[in-house]
């Protein structure tokens, strides 16, 4: 199987609004929900990814207008975490994620896990109790049309924001659960480094429910707030896609870049045209 030549494909490309710094106070330009989906429609984007916070009680509204636009919510960022000392006592506001993907017309609910439990050590413990929680979840999801994707991350966020690691993980959570609707989201920034994806992808076949393109920095100078646009950084881009392509995907990529000290500072529209460009070119 060749590689999609997304330099004909525009309309595989949809924009995380992290991108723009709209999932965190205090950052990015500040657009409106409205002039994010039309500036996005007007370069020929396919669809875009919303966080919570963006959403409010206009989960419907907001979802019409992105079809109106001629675009697709591709998914939504992201349940609270659902292990470790800051998740909730209950799903409650889990659930309540999933009624927001439901409302906004899109099938993709991304899981950051949430790191360990408390009173326990290494990450096994808190991976069966992830995935008791998320079985719960699931049973739900179901109901409601949404698919839950679980997103590994960097080891570096191991302890407050993770107990999940490598697709590998995720996969062999996926296998314990057993749950149709839930399956593995891929986020370059997570995965760049990982020479175990490939085969771990081939386990997961048809269960790459989204794609996540950004670059990692040689120099990055933090943690969570200087990813680097595709193309400035070490992540071998074409080779990880390749690896998400042999599964079958076919779905959209979404670009998220969390990057307070650089593209947030910048004018979006500028940021979103050098997106548009390097999807084509370097990805």
């Amino acid at each position: 199987m060749g590689l999609r030549d997304l330099s004909q494909e525009i309309g595989a490309l949809a924009l995380n609004t992290a991108t723009l710094g709209h999932n965190l106070e205090g950052y990015g330009a500040g657009w409106p929900v409205e002039r994010v989906i039309d500036a996005c429609a007007e370069r020929g984007l396919g669809g875009i990814v919303f966080w919570r916070r963006e959403i409010g009680d206009r989960a419907v509204e907001i979802g019409e207008r992105v079809r109106a636009a001629g675009m697709t919510v591709v998914g939504l960022c992201r349940t609270p975490y659902l292990t470790g000392s800051e998740a909730p006592a209950t799903l409650e506001e889990a659930r309540a994620s999933v009624e927001m993907a439901a409302a906004l017309g899109t099938d993709v609910l991304t899981i950051v896990t949430g790191g360990t439990e408390p009173g326990t050590k290494g990450v096994l413990e808190s991976q069966e109790v992830l995935a008791e929680r998320v079985s719960v979840l699931a049973e739900f999801a179901a109901q409601m049309g949404v698919k839950l994707a679980l997103e590994p991350l960097n080891p570096m966020f191991g302890g407050n924001r993770t107990c999940l690691f490598t697709v590998a993980e995720a996969v062999t959570l996926c296998d314990r659960i057993g749950a149709a609707n839930v399956g593995v989201a891929v986020d370059v920034y997570h995965v760049w480094w990982d020479t175990g994806l490939a085969d771990a992808l081939a386990r997961a076949r048809d269960r790459v429910y989204g794609c996540h393109l950004c670059d990692w920095l040689e120099d990055t100078s933090d943690m969570l707030l200087d990813r680097g646009m595709m193309g400035d950084g070490v992540a071998d881009l074409k080779a990880i896609r390749h690896a998400v392509e042999q599964t079958g995907y076919s779905g959209h990529y979404e670009v998220e870049v969390f990057s307070a000290r650089d593209w947030w500072k910048r004018d979006p529209d500028d940021v979103l045209d050098v997106m548009v460009e390097r999807f084509g070119t370097v990805c």
